[in-house]
């Protein structure tokens, strides 16, 4: 084995001729950090040292204080950064990201020079009374071509005054919110008409307490949307408010082809066996009242689905089943996936 090269800060160089030219490293294609201490100086060292490098997850990454991915050259394009409770600032740069998932605190977020970026994925932790309005002046410098956007904004507070900017692009939307908010439907005409040429919209009903059955929301103004052709409405209870959300939508998406009801939320956790129990009783009601319901008041014209049996669980944050490279705290998954006996990686990256 040739002498390995280290960088004053302890990192291993890949430097012409070293070991860990051998290893692997230069064909990994995907990286996913689950309970592992990474710094941003070791991200910086893979990003940096896999050239060929698309994907990489960060997950519950406990010494990640800083992220940097900045310059043309580096391959990423899928990032995914969840839990990660320390994490004070993102920087991205110059870089070919094409998706971006996030889920955590609300923290500064600095976009430069990001064209390719068309996924967005952003579900934060706390609630944020200004989380609308934050959120989209971190992404101003792509809006205009953003694809794909997935908010949660619960407890997110609805100024009628703030008016959303145009993304003129975006052809699919997914919003979490509070069913029984008192302005969620002047919320939701908002984002209406701030993507006038979406075609798929899903919205999660959140329902906070049992009150909500009872919850009074006002009405909207019409806000007739032309693109708009499927719409699936998720974590549907027999609520008033969640009828009246159905009911807005079914007014004024004019071109709309398609309404799935589903009962099923996206967003919970798994949960206890009797939790889970109590969950589809809830979940079977509301496939009922669906059923019995709504479906009697859909023109013929569009058709209806009253939703799937099977139950989602977790965020709704993209995974990949490509070559995963999962590295743990012994990084013992790199032997099966480079084909060698053994990695040492002589720099700490902290325990699970």
């Amino acid at each position: 084995m040739e002498k390995e090269e280290f960088a004053s800060n302890g990192i291993p160089s890949l430097g012409s001729g070293g070991y860990y030219n051998n290893i692997g490293f230069k064909s990994l294609k995907v990286i996913h950090f689950r309970h592992v201490g990474v710094t941003g100086e070791v991200v910086e060292f893979f990003l940096s040292n896999c050239p060929l490098l698309e994907r990489l997850s960060l997950d519950v990454a406990k010494n990640l204080v800083n992220l940097r991915i900045v310059g043309p050259s580096i391959a990423l394009k899928y990032l995914e950064i969840k839990y990660c409770q320390r994490l004070k600032n993102i920087e991205i740069c110059d870089a070919n990201i094409v998706s971006y998932i996030y889920c955590g605190s609300l923290i500064p977020l600095h976009l430069k020079n990001v064209p390719l970026l068309v996924d967005v994925t952003y579900y934060k932790w706390y609630a944020y009374a200004e989380f609308t309005r934050i959120v989209f002046s971190q992404f101003s410098p792509c809006l205009s071509h953003i694809k794909i956007l997935k908010l949660d904004i619960r407890e997110a507070v609805y100024n009628q005054n703030h008016v959303l900017p145009i993304l003129a692009n975006l052809r699919h939307l997914q919003l979490l919110v509070d069913a029984g908010y008192h302005w969620s439907l002047g919320r939701l005409a908002s984002f209406m008409k701030a993507c006038p040429y979406m075609q798929r919209l899903v919205l999660g009903l959140n329902l906070k307490t049992s009150n909500t059955k009872m919850a009074k929301i006002e009405k909207a103004a019409e806000c007739p949307h032309y693109y708009l052709k499927e719409v699936e409405i998720s974590g549907y209870r027999g609520h008033k408010c969640c009828v009246q959300h159905v009911m807005y939508l079914k007014k004024n998406v004019i071109a709309l082809e398609k309404i799935v009801i589903n009962p099923v939320r996206f967003w919970c956790a798994p949960s206890g066996t009797e939790l889970n129990f109590l969950r589809g009783n809830e979940e079977e009601n509301a496939r009922d009242h669906a059923i019995q319901y709504l479906k009697q008041k859909m023109p013929s014209t569009i058709e209806y689905d009253p939703g799937s049996a099977t139950a989602n669980s977790g965020l709704p944050l993209t995974k990949t089943d490509l070559g995963v490279a999962f590295l743990s705290s012994c990084f013992m998954s790199f032997q099966r996936l480079c084909c060698f006996s053994a990695l040492r990686l002589p720099f700490d990256v902290g325990n699970a």
